[in-house]
């Protein structure tokens, strides 16, 4: 996207605040499919648990799922650290913001 690095981490006032620097974070474009995948695996599984085809006990495996794509995207692309360390319930929103942007062609992928 059409960030600058610059915008550095501190405590967010809002999520509107946040966002750009989620972004700025997930620049990579493999990153950024990589948590598309978690995103979408964790839905499909979430959905499928929902409807009785699988066992609640698949619930202990979304933050896998769901963390464990976008993690590896972090690491090994992007080679800095997920912002879910400090900024959890904001880094959440901004993955299913980010999810939305990209599905609707908002943001790159």
């Amino acid at each position: 996207g059409g960030y600058v690095n610059t915008i550095k981490q501190s405590d967010f006032q809002s999520f509107a605040e946040f966002y750009p620097y989620y972004l700025q974070e997930h620049g990579n474009p493999t990153c950024r499919r990589l948590h598309v995948v978690g995103t979408t695996l964790l839905l499909v599984l979430l959905a499928t648990i929902i409807t009785g085809a699988l066992s609640a006990w698949w619930l202990f495996a979304l933050p896998v799922v769901g963390y464990g794509f976008a993690w590896v995207g972090h690491y090994f692309f992007e080679k800095n650290r997920p912002a879910t360390f400090k900024h959890p319930w904001y880094s959440l929103m901004g993955d299913f913001v980010m999810y939305k942007d990209i599905l609707t062609r908002r943001i790159d992928w």
